[in-house]
C-alpha cells in the first residue's frame, strides 16, 4: 500500500525547517524523497534559496522511525497518502504554490466532480442557515461536492445537509487523525465517510489541533475549489482568511451580505465593499455564477427581485413615450418635442432615471431602458 518514497517523504517533512515549498523545490532537484534525504545536506550549497539551517535536520533517523510509526498508523487506519511530487494531489489544489507536500485522505474523493467550498463563523445565526438550506435545497439535483473545514456552526451545517440531500462532502482537519476534533462532529464525520465523503488534512498523527494550524487548513478548503462561498463571518473571522486564499488562488469568491449592525455579516460586507467577493443577491444569480450543469427546472429566487408595476404620472408618461420613439434624443430636441421648458423636463427625467426607465447619456442625450 505504500512505498519507500511514502517513508522518506514524510521523514523530510518532519524536518523542523523544511516546509512544503522547501520540500517541493528539494524533490525537484533530486528527484524524490529518499535521494533528497541521502543529498541535500551534501549538496545544499548548490541548491538556490537553501542554507545549511534548512537542511541541517535531514537525515536524522529519529524522523526516520516517526515515519514508520506513521505508515503503520495510516495502514491500521484506512489512511491514503497522497503526495504532491508524484501528482497525487486534487487537481486544482495542486496547482496552488504552496500545495501540502503531503495530503492524508480517508474515504472516498472524486476528483472529477466540480467542488464548491462553503465557510463561515461557528456562531450561525438563522439567516445564515436559512440561506443554507435554500441553497441545498435548490442544488440537490447538481453534480457537485461540498468543502467546508468540520468546525461548528456554518461548516457543521453544510456537511450535515450535504449528507442529508447525498451531495458528497469533503471535509479538511486542522490536525492529525489521531483525534477528531471538536468531539462533537464525530459522529458526523462517520456519517460523511458512510455516504461517499471525505476526510483529508495535511497533519500526520503527532499533529494537534493548534491555532495555527487553522489557518493552513483555510488555505485547503479554498483551493480545492473554483469558488469559495462565505455565508456569515465577523471582521477578522477564520472565513476572511479563507476568501483571502482564495483570491490569491484567482479562484472565485461570493459572499452573503447582511445589515451593518448584525456583527456575523460584517466580515461579508467587508469583503464586498473591497472588492473581495461578489454580493450574493438572489440564488438564483448564485447558481448561474457557480455555472452548473443546469438540470430542466425553474429555481426561485431566495431573495426575489421586486418588479412592480408602476403607473407613471403624464408628465412621465409624455417624456418617456417621446425618449422611446427617439433613442439618443438631446434635451433641446426633447423640450421642441413636448413643448416643455428644460427647467420642468429635468426633475422628471431624474424622476424616470430612479424608476429605472430611462438612462441619461453624456451630451445631455437620453435612452429608454
Amino acid at each position: 500500500m505504500y512505498s519507500e518514497e511514502h517513508l522518506y517523504a514524510i521523514a523530510l517533512r518532519e524536518c523542523k525547517l523544511i516546509g512544503d515549498m522547501n520540500f517541493y523545490k528539494l524533490v525537484r532537484i533530486f528527484g524524490g524523497a529518499r535521494t533528497a534525504w541521502e543529498n541535500a545536506k551534501k549538496e545544499y550549497k548548490t541548491i538556490d534559496g537553501i542554507g545549511w539551517k534548512a537542511v541541517s535536520e535531514i537525515g536524522n533517523p529519529e524522523y526516520l522511525r516517526f515515519a514508520e510509526n506513521e505508515l503503520l498508523f495510516c495502514e491500521k487506519n484506512n489512511i491514503r497518502i497522497k503526495l504532491r511530487h508524484r501528482n497525487e494531489l486534487p487537481r486544482l489544489l495542486s496547482e496552488c504554490d504552496d500545495a501540502p507536500a503531503i495530503l492524508y485522505q480517508k474515504g472516498d474523493y472524486d476528483d472529477s466532480r466540480q467542488k464548491i467550498s462553503l465557510v463561515g463563523t461557528r456562531n450561525m445565526t438563522m439567516y445564515g442557515k436559512q440561506f443554507i438550506t435554500h441553497f441545498f435545497d435548490e442544488t440537490k439535483s447538481y453534480p457537485f461536492t461540498t468543502v467546508s473545514g468540520l468546525a461548528l456552526g456554518v461548516d457543521k451545517e453544510v456537511h450535515e445537509q450535504s449528507v442529508q440531500h447525498n451531495i458528497p462532502t469533503v471535509a479538511v482537519l486542522a490536525h492529525g487523525f489521531h483525534l477528531l476534533y471538536p468531539s462533537k462532529n464525530k459522529k458526523l464525520s462517520e456519517k460523511i465517510l458512510q455516504e461517499g465523503g471525505a476526510l483529508l488534512t495535511e497533519f500526520n498523527s503527532s499533529r494537534k489541533p493548534d491555532r495555527e494550524n487553522f489557518i493552513q487548513r483555510n488555505r485547503i478548503v479554498a483551493g480545492l475549489s473554483p469558488s469559495t462561498i462565505v455565508i456569515e463571518t465577523g471582521f477578522g473571522g477564520g472565513s476572511v482568511s479563507t476568501a483571502t486564499f482564495a483570491n490569491n488562488y484567482n479562484r472565485e469568491v461570493f459572499a452573503l451580505p447582511g445589515k451593518i449592525t448584525d456583527k456575523y455579516s460584517q466580515g461579508c460586507n467587508q469583503l464586498i465593499f473591497q472588492n473581495k467577493a461578489t454580493a450574493i443577491s438572489t440564488l438564483k444569480g448564485l447558481i448561474d455564477a457557480l455555472d452548473f450543469n443546469k438540470p430542466d427546472s425553474r429555481i426561485p429566487e431566495l431573495f426575489p427581485e421586486s418588479r412592480l408595476s408602476i403607473q407613471l404620472t403624464e408628465n412621465q408618461s409624455i417624456i418617456y413615450s417621446a425618449v422611446v420613439d427617439q433613442p439618443y434624443i438631446s434635451l433641446d430636441d426633447l423640450c421642441n418635442e413636448i413643448s416643455l421648458p428644460s427647467y420642468k423636463i429635468l426633475p422628471v427625467i431624474l424622476e424616470l432615471e430612479l424608476l429605472g426607465r430611462i438612462k441619461s447619456l453624456s451630451g445631455r442625450q437620453f435612452v429608454a431602458i
